[in-house]
């Protein structure tokens, strides 16, 4: 798993090594199946961990959109692109937690180009 994962995962991680191994095994399987490139897949799933309202799904792939060069801008509109097909109150508290990925993301350094 790329990045920071979270404390609940790293818990069932060395409760269950060989059920998140084979899980992850399933990602890496999946993502070679075809020719999306690591971003499109990030944020495709991003869109679906909003669908099925999954916060933690939403800060991970969040970050991992981020990781494979999505911009702020990107990750937003994959989520208000949503609005149609999941309802507006489930699309603004997709963007909330996506938000706090962001902000926590951000260089902390003064004059920062980030946008948040």
């Amino acid at each position: 798993m790329a990045g920071n994962p979270s404390n609940q995962y790293l818990k069932i991680k060395q409760r269950h090594p060989g059920f998140l191994d084979a899980v992850e095994s399933l990602g890496k399987a999946v993502k070679q199946e075809g020719p999306l490139d690591e971003k499109t897949a990030q944020l495709i799933q991003l869109a679906a961990a909003a669908a099925i309202r999954s916060e933690g799904a939403v800060h991970s792939h969040t970050r991992r959109a981020l990781e494979a060069g999505a911009s702020i801008d990107e990750i937003r509109h994959v989520l208000i692109l949503l609005t149609s097909t999941l309802g507006f109150p489930c699309v603004m508290a997709a963007l909330s937690w996506a938000d706090e990925t962001l902000e926590a993301s951000m260089p902390t350094e003064a004059g920062s180009e980030w946008e948040v």
